[in-house]
């Protein structure tokens, strides 16, 4: 596969797992990062040695602030998303914010308002929306290929650390299977049915109060249905299937990473078979996502808009309400 230089220049903020993998996939497809900035200077001297970074900074204020950077990944936990997209925007940098986009509906609402009084992009970092599966399926779906879409079973479900300790598992940094794997699974629903009517949900807890799985039922205006588990103690399928009035899509685990589906009509036949072929896990397809945007003088990418990532957050907001589950300071 060839790659393409392109010419923004991308500042990371954090240096954890997801920031390795994303800068990973942004080098790796030839986009320019052209600076880190951690709350520790040995962990931003370490990530700018791992993938070449030439600008290092010892604090997200030096970061956001560099001349040389135009667009910021947030990459901390998940209660510090909107203090540090907000820093961003607040020194002229478009956002691309990892997902959960923040830890609420208000949070997520202030966030979006910002963006549009900047005139700013920001955009959510779910990355499968942006695969090339995704896009496939977005097409068949379109063209009616298997007839009205009725419903979405979906799973994420890892064995992830018991440590108490880990961030998986600490309210205080918004941890646990709903933000943390649940997002995914919420989001694919709400691409194919938008916010729904009525939401069921039930869920067990780990002994720090961190959601260990949840499980929900949506209902729609049209009648569709939706229904999805994760969970952070038990390793699953991760397989996703959508049902419609004349043959169904099974997406193979894992299914919202790059992987292979097959459209199966009414009676049985399998009428397509499509195979991912990614360069690296996908994540640069996001990046590629915010700098059309850019480039083309536009906020709102049709496929990730702001405004149904704030609905998404009312959501997993709901959600919550239902489970009995908060975080410190809410």
């Amino acid at each position: 596969m060839t790659t393409t230089t392109t010419s923004l220049r991308w500042g990371i903020l954090a240096t954890g797992g997801i920031a390795h993998l994303f800068t990973s996939d942004l080098v790796l497809n030839g986009h320019t990062v052209q600076a880190v900035g951690s709350r520790r200077a040995d962990a931003a001297a370490q990530f700018a040695a791992e993938f070449g970074i030439p600008n290092v900074h010892a604090s997200y204020d030096d970061l956001v602030a560099d001349p040389e950077v135009d667009v910021i990944y947030v990459a901390s936990p998940h209660p510090f998303h909107a203090e540090h997209a907000s820093l961003a925007l607040n020194a002229g940098k478009h956002v691309l914010v990892e997902k959960p986009f923040t830890l609420n509906a208000d949070e997520a609402r202030e966030l979006a308002a910002l963006a549009e009084s900047t005139g700013l992009v920001i955009l959510e970092a779910m990355w499968t929306r942006f695969l090339p599966h995704m896009q496939r399926i977005r097409e068949i779906l379109a063209a009616g290929t298997i007839g009205s879409v009725r419903s979405l079973i979906a799973d994420h479900t890892q064995k992830l650390s018991e440590d108490p300790l880990h961030r998986l598992n600490s309210l205080e940094l918004g941890g646990g299977a709903l933000l943390d794997l649940g997002i995914y699974p919420v989001s694919f629903a709400s691409s194919l049915f938008g916010a729904p009517a009525t939401i069921q949900a039930s869920a067990t807890f780990k002994a720090t109060g961190a959601d260990a799985q949840v499980a929900t039922l949506f209902q729609y205006e049209n009648g569709a249905i939706a229904s999805t588990l994760s969970a952070s103690d038990t390793k699953g399928p991760n397989r996703a299937t959508i049902l419609g009035t004349e043959g169904r899509i099974e997406i193979d685990g894992v299914w919202y990473s790059p992987t292979s589906f097959r459209v199966i009509d009414s009676v049985g036949a399998v009428i397509e078979h499509f195979v991912s072929e990614v360069n690296g896990r996908g994540m640069h397809y996001q990046a590629q996502a915010i700098e059309g945007l850019v480039a083309a003088g536009e906020c709102v990418d049709a496929r990730m808009p702001i405004d149904e990532t704030v609905q998404i957050m009312q959501t997993l907001d709901d959600i919550r309400a239902q489970i009995g589950l908060k975080y410190p300071g809410e």
